[in-house]
């Protein structure tokens, strides 16, 4: 599977290339060596320089990520990697550019706004990711476990590198020989729930170890979080199918999901953004003010009723819907059963055409739910049922989603019996481990038939699969 580690190589090499591209443009505006309205000539450039700084980047990729002393660190590796990519640019140039036209002057021109441009990006991106993380903004808050050289160089690798998103928070080990100590093994439940941790890494062995590794990954699925094995034999696992890396480090994906690849991540994401935009400019914009009117009309209160839900890695957010029923102080702790006083006239119409539903599409837009997904549950019903039901907390590895193939296969509305949530984690389980967009693609489209049809559908679709 692909890593976070890959995601990361690619946002870097779009950013290079949007500072290459724009140094580029620059300098043939205001120091006019190439002629800029030349479109033919100039896009020779263009192609010539993004070419040279594709190769250049991918011959060093897997430095282009990791740092040893911050900074510093990375402005040595950008000024070796721009000696390089003037030699692979003149090497092409050389090769494929025409020598009586081609200027070296502009080449050496543009390449020092291009440093001087990475350098401050670069820069600015570090300093205001460091100062997120600190705060815990966009952070997934980890700990590792064991306390060996394996977990010191990935603390060290953590602390160094803000991009990957991460904020450690302490040991867990049974030696009891360091200031970061939380806790030990047999305490890391507990560790977990009062550090609100959302990832751990296990640098035990994991073959020494292995009756302590099933536990940790039956007690991650059951706490919601996020498990990487980081092998001590680091060399047996190197070159591996199927592995992650941070650094230098192999890690091992004992939860794998098809969402945790990042071209699946920014395919669904990228289709999220559309969909959301196209159903809040053509319907939402005019559907907005005629609801917010009938819904003053038919009883006192706000038009939109907010929610904290659970979300993506047991995070909280606050879901958006259409008020639907009168103003109680019940709202966060009793879920709506039929016949419900509390319900509105129009309440009950919203409800049974899932109109109350459609505000969640800014929840998408903004990347807090999925338009497909499991259904974000208040927190009650995720305090209840996390401790009913085994891997209850599993379904947040991914984000909540407005449909999901639970509802549309018929669990949906009250669970006022346990057989009914058990019911829907396991369909949210099976759209968990089988994921792919043309499944997306057809419950959405079940979504919007009728319930006889839709089940027919879902025997055929669950025979398929």
């Amino acid at each position: 599977m692909k890593s976070r580690e890959s995601e990361l190589i690619m946002l870097y090499l779009i950013s290079d290339l949007i500072i290459l591209n724009l140094s580029v443009i620059l300098i043939a505006s205001v120091f006019p060596v190439v002629n800029l309205h030349d479109y033919y000539n100039f896009s020779t450039y263009l192609l010539h320089a993004n070419l040279s700084w594709i190769i250049t980047y991918f011959v060093f990729s897997k430095k282009n990520l990791f740092l040893r002393d911050g900074y510093i660190n990375r402005v040595k590796r950008i000024t070796n990697r721009i000696f390089v990519f003037i030699i692979v640019a003149l090497v092409l140039a050389y090769l494929f550019m025409p020598r009586t036209t081609y200027s070296r002057i502009f080449l050496l021109e543009y390449t020092l706004l291009f440093y001087i441009g990475k350098l401050i990006y670069y820069y600015l991106l570090y300093r205001y990711l460091k100062a997120m993380r600190e705060k815990g903004i966009h952070v997934n808050r980890v700990i590792i476990v064991g306390l060996n050289d394996t977990a010191r160089q990935l603390n060290k690798l953590i602390r160094y590198n803000p991009t990957l998103g991460y904020k450690f928070i302490g040991y867990v080990s049974d030696e009891l020989n360091s200031k970061d100590l939380l806790g030990s093994t047999n305490e890391l439940e507990q560790v977990i729930k009062e550090h609100h941790i959302e990832m751990v890494f296990v640098t035990l062995s994991i073959y020494n170890e292995s009756k302590k590794s099933k536990d940790f990954l039956r007690l991650c699925n059951k706490t919601g979080v996020r498990l990487r094995f980081v092998p001590e034999n680091q060399q047996w696992f190197k070159n591996r199918i199927n592995m992650e890396s941070v650094g230098q480090l192999v890690l091992i994906n004992p939860q794998e999901i098809p969402l945790d690849v990042f071209e699946s991540q920014f395919f669904k994401r990228m289709f999220d953004i559309v969909f959301s935009l196209f159903i809040i400019v053509f319907i939402l914009s005019w559907l907005i003010p005629i609801l917010a009117i009938l819904i003053k009309l038919n009883s006192k209160g706000p038009v939109f009723f907010v929610q904290k839900r659970t979300g993506i890695n047991n995070k909280t957010f606050k879901c958006l819907k259409f008020r639907s029923m009168k103003v109680n102080k019940e709202s966060d702790e009793k879920q709506a059963t039929a016949g419900d006083k509390r319900i509105t006239a129009l309440g009950n119409f919203m409800r049974k055409s899932n109109f109350d539903e459609l505000p969640q599409f800014f929840n998408v837009l903004i990347g807090q739910m999925s338009v497909v997904g499991p259904r974000p549950h208040m927190l009650k019903h995720t305090e209840q049922y996390s401790e009913l039901i085994e891997r209850y907390l599993v379904r947040h590895y991914i984000k909540p989603g407005i449909t999901g193939f639970a509802q549309v296969s018929g669990y949906r509305g009250e669970t006022d019996e346990l057989w009914k949530m058990q019911k829907r984690v396991q369909y949210d389980m099976n759209y968990l481990e089988n994921w792919n967009f043309w499944w997306d693609m057809k419950i959405i489209i079940m979504t919007f038939i009728s319930p006889k049809r839709r089940s027919k559908i879902t025997r055929i679709f669950m025979k398929a699969k």
